[in-house]
């Protein structure tokens, strides 16, 4: 779902909400490698405990999204063993969300050292025009349900997915965190990226290490922490992975 070749006069232009992942994202299991799936956080089946009102109560999406601008600042991250992930953020139309401080929230994301840069492992550059490997959309849960469904995702209006190079937020999430997640919304919403990504990435689902750990990055939360605590990060200050055993 990249865009190409527009010039910088449509950075700010809208896209429609095409809901078919072309083949060649697709693909990007060949690239990616052995581990690379389309989970998210909707597996297993049936939808969480939601946390209030439904968001889509007051946000009605028009299926639009508005691309935000391309960073500033170069990258995310360090200056290590790629050349710089290219992504795009896209918000849809209607949701109330203000592209480009979404867009600057994920940049600092995705440039912590707890995160998936992990001081350099990878760098991620924000981009307005051209292609993007990884697009990060934040849409309304019917637009999010819609596009997770072409990758055979059921979301139930509640939860996030990737699908070829789309990492899709729900905004209910974005809004509101998760009744599973102790701590700030801004937390939350750094689990949200770095578990979509992580699984752009090509890792897969993980399950809590043992009572009173961190729970992995990778892990379903929104669905009960088994003994861990609730953690946003794939790392500790240390720099050590927060992982636990593999889900099949």
């Amino acid at each position: 779902m990249s865009a190409r070749g527009a010039g910088p006069e449509s950075s700010r232009r809208r896209l429609s909400a095409a809901v078919v992942v072309p083949a060649a994202l697709i693909c990007a299991a060949a690239v990616l490698g052995p581990r690379w799936s389309t989970g998210a956080e909707e597996q297993p089946a049936g939808p969480p405990a939601s946390s209030g009102p439904s968001a889509s109560g007051s946000s009605a999406g028009t299926g639009k999204f508005t691309v935000a601008r391309a960073q500033d600042t170069g990258r995310s991250g360090g200056a290590g063993g790629d050349s710089g992930l290219a992504y795009r953020v896209e918000v849809e139309g209607g949701s109330g969300v203000d592209p480009d401080r979404a867009a600057a929230e994920i940049a600092r994301i995705l440039a912590a050292p707890r995160g998936w840069s992990h001081h350099g492992e990878h760098t991620f550059r924000r981009v307005s025009d051209g292609p993007a490997g990884l697009v990060v959309r934040i849409a309304t849960p019917a637009t999010t349900d819609a596009i997770c469904r072409k990758g055979g995702l059921d979301t139930h209006g509640e939860v996030n997915c990737r699908v070829g190079a789309d990492v899709m937020v729900n905004l209910k999430r974005w809004q509101r965190g998760s009744p599973e997640f102790h701590g700030p919304l801004a937390e939350y919403r750094a689990l949200i990226i770095n578990h979509e990504v992580g699984h752009w990435l090509g890792h897969g689902h993980e399950t809590c290490p043992g009572k009173g750990r961190p729970a992995p990055a990778m892990m379903q939360q929104i669905y009960g922490l088994k003994g861990c605590v609730a953690n946003a990060w794939p790392y500790d200050a240390k720099g050590r992975y927060l992982g636990g055993p593999q889900v099949p």
